[in-house]
Order: structure tokens, then C-alpha cells, then sequence
């Protein structure tokens, strides 16, 4: 938030704050919406007329509202559901709808690239972190005490520090007893300077992995053990305390006050690349490549954390909720899911679906009306032709099919260009669909990765 006049105000310690956030914290956070359905765009505008923040007015409709239907990520990833989906209860329902692509999903939110250029941007985050470190140093030292302190006290919470009297008195004193410190949290990670330094190891041996990789013209896989072992060797960097470094920058980020997180993006990356290795011993693989499989002559080496197994990024779902279900019209081999996610279903349903006539009919065109061949190669299948061959082919369709067409394309990018250039064709009008309300013929279109 924070646009146009009233979008920021400021805090007694100088620091700009979003009028929007503070305003739904003064009000909103106590006003229930009324019943209903809301999509985003309409929470968007009852934000917009009671002047709150939108994105934390959704994050707060979600702890009271009865159904919620947001993409698998928000479940799934876990940089994003611990914001979004902590306060779902146990006794919720979760359906994943459409899941025949769930694997993929589920290795996807686990797996980490990044090239060169996100390693650039890294080396100037850590030289920002140092200067901010210094300056709080200078002005405000207070602040970063109290930051050891948040820390003593999760590590409470989490259960590394005992409870009770004792824990109360380990709180009070200023310096934990080392063996028990150094179990949770490492010492090399626990000052934030020391953090930052830690931070710039890492970044320059990854750095320097890259810069071999390139220099080879050679593909690496290892396992991340063997990847931690080389960061020990050559960087004297230890696998404990790189469990720790993605949550210990953002504790860091907010101690310093950092308005811009987005900045800081890139490293936020490499420190949770770190973390995954150095959390997850099996499952996973360290990959690098020279260059982009789509210009393989020219150097672009990229680092991948490659997730090999889809369970990881679910578990952690069937153990918190009582009653999962996933459903898709093309879910199938059935079998095969257990198997995959690593679960053993109480329940397993295949509904036959019936149709009232034969509606599917089977047509292998090879040619257009005008002799154009017709392919979907991606050599031949942006030329001119064969986008109006097609476009001419659905047309015809469209004017014969009685209950309209869907039609699917490889892909996203090649539908964009099919309907870019068939908007600047002279028949376009009749291609969209015409107008409904003539009864004009239809069309649905479609990706074929939807």
C-alpha cells in the first residue's frame, strides 16, 4: 500500500509507515465483512472505499471465512503458506481440484535456480546489510540486543531451550550457557555481522562454482551432501548453521527495518538454497549447467536445487489437516498417486462419466482447405499460413459444432501469438466468436498446459 498522498505516514522513530496497513489495524482487524462471496477484485474495492490494505484485509478474511479457493501454492510453498495458510484449522476440509498435475506442482514449489545475475545482485545486498548493520550499530544498539532476545525466546517456544523457572533465568542472562546455544543456533550465525560474513561465503563460493561450470563447458550433478561438503572444504562454511540462514535473514530484515524486501530477494534465494541443502539429506539434487537449454552456445551457467520427490512439499499438508481430498476428471493411473505422495488414502473412487451423445469425435487434419500444411512444429508453427490456416480451420468449426469448441495450444506463449496475429486478421470478429448475442458461432481457446 502507500499510493498517492495519504498512502504513507510517520511513525515516531521516522520510519514511514503505509496509512492503509495502519488504518486496517486501527479498524479493520475488529469489522467483519458481511456474508458473502468475494472475489479479489471485490475485496479490492471494499478496501479501496474504507481505505485498508487489500492484500492484509485478504489475509484476514481467510481466518473466518467458510470456504477459501486459492491456487495449490498457497498450501503447498512453504515461504508462502506459513503467511497465508497458518490459521487453517486442523478440522478443515482441503480439496485439491484438478490435481492430475499435482507432482509437478509439489516439485516445483521445492526446487531453487538462480544464474550469475542473481549472485550480482547478492554481493550489493550484503554490501547493503553491512552498511544498515553499522549504521544500527551507531544509532540504535538496543535494537539488535532485542533481536538476541526474540531469538532466545523462539528457541524457547520451539522447544531447543527448556521451559519454566529455568528457561526464565537462561532468558535473563545476557549470554546463554555455549553448549546449549551452539546446538540451536550456531555462533558464527548469531551476531548479525557475523551473519552477514556468513552470508558472503556462501555467496562467493556459489559464485565461483558457476564461474568453473562456464569456464568447463561442463554439466555437474551431485548430492547436496556432497555440495555441503565442498562448501566446508573450500569455504569453511558448516552445514549446521546454514540450516538456519533463510530464517535468520528474515529476522535480520525486520530488525533493520527493511521497507524494500523485494530487494533483498536474491539473497533471500541463496540463503534458502542453503537452508534446503543443508536441511534435506535425500530427495533432492544439486545441478549445474553451462548454459540455457535454450541457447546452449552461449554461457549462462545456473545452479538448480532439483526436488526429485513430490511427497516433500505435501507432507507436511496430510499431517496437519484431518481430511484431504484430491480430485481431477483425469486423475489417472488412480494407483499411481499413493505412490507418488507417499500416502495411504482411506477412501479411493472412480466415477464413470456418461455422456447423452457421442460428442468426442477423433479428426487427424494434416492439410488446410487451400493445401497449407498444417503443424504444430515449432519451425513452421508461427508462420503466417498455418496461423490462418488454423484460424480458418476454427472458424469452420465454430460454424457447424451446435454447443461451441475449446481449442488447445502447446502452450501459453504460442496461444498469445496465435490471437495477437489473428486480432489483426481481417475475419478476427468471426474467430473470437462474433457477437452472442446474433448467435454468432463460439469458441473457447485454451493452453494446452491449463
Amino acid at each position: 500500500g502507500g499510493g498517492g498522498p495519504s498512502g504513507g505516514a510517520a511513525a515516531a522513530g521516522g520510519v514511514e509507515l503505509c496509512s492503509y496497513f495502519e488504518a486496517l489495524e486501527a479498524h479493520g482487524s475488529d469489522s467483519a465483512l458481511t456474508h458473502g462471496v468475494y472475489t479479489l477484485d471485490e475485496l479490492k474495492e471494499l478496501a479501496r472505499e474504507r481505505g485498508w490494505c487489500p492484500y492484509f484485509l485478504a489475509r484476514h478474511a481467510i481466518s473466518f471465512a467458510d470456504v477459501v479457493v486459492y491456487n495449490y501454492q498457497y498450501l503447498l510453498d512453504p515461504k508462502i503458506s506459513g503467511l497465508i495458510s497458518k490459521h487453517l484449522q486442523r478440522e478443515c476440509i482441503v480439496v485439491f481440484d484438478e490435481a492430475h498435475n499435482i507432482d509437478n506442482v509439489c516439485i516445483e514449489v521445492m526446487s531453487i535456480h538462480f544464474r550469475e545475475a542473481t549472485l550480482s545482485a547478492c554481493e550489493r545486498n550484503i554490501g547493503r546489510l553491512y552498511q544498515e548493520v553499522a549504521k544500527l550499530k551507531r544509532v540504535d544498539a538496543e535494537r539488535l540486543n532485542r533481536e538476541y532476545q526474540r531469538l532466545v525466546q523462539g528457541l524457547a517456544q520451539s522447544g531447543a531451550l527448556p521451559a519454566g523457572s529455568e528457561a526464565d533465568e537462561i532468558r535473563a542472562n545476557p549470554v546463554l550457557p555455549e553448549g546449549m546455544l551452539s546446538e540451536a543456533v550456531p555462533g558464527n550465525i548469531r551476531r548479525a555481522e557475523h551473519f552477514v560474513t556468513f552470508l558472503q561465503r556462501v555467496v562467493r563460493y556459489v559464485k565461483g562454482r558457476l564461474d568453473k561450470c562456464a569456464a568447463d563447458r561442463a554439466v555437474y550433478v551431485e548430492r547436496p551432501a556432497r555440495f555441503l561438503a565442498g562448501l566446508a572444504e573450500e569455504a569453511a562454511v558448516d552445514a549446521k548453521p546454514l540450516k538456519f540462514a533463510s530464517e535468520r535473514l528474515r529476522s535480520l530484515l525486520r530488525t533493520l527495518e527493511v521497507t524494500n524486501v523485494q530487494e533483498f530477494q536474491p539473497l533471500m534465494l541463496v540463503a534458502e538454497f542453503g537452508t534446503m541443502c543443508a536441511t534435506f539429506e535425500t530427495g533432492f539434487t544439486v545441478l549445474l549447467e553451462p548454459s540455457d537449454d535454450r541457447t546452449p552456445s552461449l554461457p549462462d551457467p545456473v545452479m538448480q536445487l532439483c526436488c526429485l520427490d513430490a511427497s516433500i512439499a505435501i507432507k507436511h499438508v496430510f499431517e496437519r489437516f484431518q481430511s484431504v481430498i484430491i480430485t481431477s476428471g483425469t486423475l489417472s493411473p488412480i494407483e499411481l498417486y499413493p505412490k507418488l505422495l507417499r500416502f495411504s488414502p482411506c477412501v479411493v473412487r472412480t466415477l464413470t462419466m456418461s455422456l447423452r451423445r457421442d460428442c468426442i469425435c477423433p479428426l487427424v487434419l494434416c492439410r488446410a482447405a487451400d493445401q497449407t500444411a498444417l503443424s504444430t512444429r515449432f519451425e513452421t508453427r508461427s508462420e503466417d499460413a498455418t496461423v490462418r490456416a488454423y484460424g480458418e480451420l476454427l472458424i469452420q468449426m465454430a460454424e457447424h459444432v451446435p454447443d461451441g469448441v475449446v481449442a488447445f495450444f502447446p502452450s501459453y506463449l504460442y496461444m498469445e501469438e496465435v490471437i495477437r496475429k489473428w486480432a489483426e486478421a481481417p475475419r478476427a470478429e468471426r474467430t473470437r466468436g462474433g457477437d452472442g448475442s446474433r448467435g454468432g458461432p463460439r469458441a473457447r481457446l485454451a493452453s494446452g498446459f491449463d
